[in-house]
């Protein structure tokens, strides 16, 4: 499967397909926000008002990535979402309590529910196709985008705009901070790995894709694999796992220029990776991502994004301090969220 187009709001300076020259944003305490974009441009100002900010976000990246990809109308919509819609969900629930559940408006409600953001694309395009929402926890953007490589295969689709979003707000983060997820006190993204220390920092981001068959000649990469595994036993099962995903592709470690992963900056959940740079990943350059765009359940969408970025240049951005010795074409993707829910994708350059 190609990847035409892309659409990305997050943390960073990503929207507008920037060229990710300048140096990263610092941010110093335990969450990050998107740096958000001017709506006008992709949204009615009269619906912009109706719309809370992680459908802003959604819409507009997937508006972005359509314009790219210059689609008018995609033959079908997945997205994949952990949290929803948590501000108008957080506003209708406390509208229960305040109104002791009696003369509640119905509006918070519709668009608190987790297909929001697809639907709302959709009624945007007056696309009448395919249209769906995957909220399967951290595999919410995987599904999401084994679903669209289900349609594209069995040809019941030609193009399929993919997606994944998540917010983080105040109720939310109150309550995850709570479990110890979360560092304490003031902590700089950009000095995250180095602490070595329980929790990581909140994120969030939208993230979208246009898929297609066929290729186009100006295409980011192709998705050549996608596999998840949950729990396994130990990194014996994990290294078994990510062996037998690179077998079943043809392809060895060898031939895998750049291995992006999802270290958190949480010690214990950051143990596997350092153990698997000692086995398997360990002649092979690796960069991380979540200093970029923070943790939440979606964040593998984001270093999707970035390793579909690095192909299409061949270079890795300046935005990650980091240089290639020799141009990126393959690039394995692995991220972990909680230590249960594992992801691998293979891109590989057009």
């Amino acid at each position: 499967m190609y990847i035409r187009a892309t659409g990305n709001i997050s943390p960073q300076k990503t929207f507008g397909h920037s060229a990710l020259a300048e140096a990263p944003v610092a941010y110093t305490g335990n969450r990050l926000a998107c740096i958000e974009p001017d709506y006008k441009e992709f949204i009615d100002p009269k619906l912009i008002r109706r719309m809370s900010r992680i459908i802003r976000m959604g819409v507009a990246a997937a508006m972005e990535c359509l314009k790219e990809a210059d689609i008018k109308m995609p033959d079908a919509i997945t997205t994949g979402t952990a949290y929803g819609c948590l501000e108008d969900t957080n506003l209708f629930l406390g509208r229960m309590v305040e109104f002791n559940e009696e003369l509640l408006t119905p509006t918070a409600f519709i668009q608190s529910t987790h297909n929001t953001i697809g639907a709302q694309i959709g009624l945007m395009l007056q696309c009448n196709n395919y249209n769906n929402a995957y909220v399967h926890r951290a595999f919410s953007f995987e599904n999401a985008l084994l679903d669209a490589v289900m349609l594209l295969r069995e040809k019941e689709a030609a193009h399929v705009l993919v997606g994944a979003i998540d917010e983080i707000v105040n109720p939310s983060f109150t309550i995850l901070n709570r479990f110890g997820i979360y560092k304490p006190g003031d902590v700089s993204n950009l000095e995250l790995y180095k602490a070595n220390t329980k929790g990581t920092i909140a994120g969030e981001g939208a993230s979208f894709f246009a898929l297609t068959a066929e290729p186009s000649g100006n295409d980011y990469a192709k998705l050549e694999g996608l596999h998840t595994f949950y729990k396994p036993a130990g990194l014996a099962a994990t290294e078994k796992q990510i062996s037998g995903f690179l077998q079943r592709h043809a392809v060895s470690m060898q031939d895998i220029d750049l291995v992006i992963t999802g270290r958190n900056g949480d010690a214990a959940h950051d143990e596997p990776y350092a153990q698997l740079t000692q086995s398997l990943f360990g002649q092979t350059q690796q960069l991380n991502f979540k200093h970029l765009c923070g943790e939440y359940p979606t964040a593998s969408a984001f270093g999707f994004w970035l390793a579909a970025r690095i192909l299409k240049t061949g270079n890795i951005p300046e935005l990650l301090q980091a240089s290639a010795a020799k141009p990126v074409k393959r690039v394995l993707l692995y991220n972990s969220y909680k230590g249960s829910h594992h992801s691998l994708s293979l891109l590989a350059a057009c």
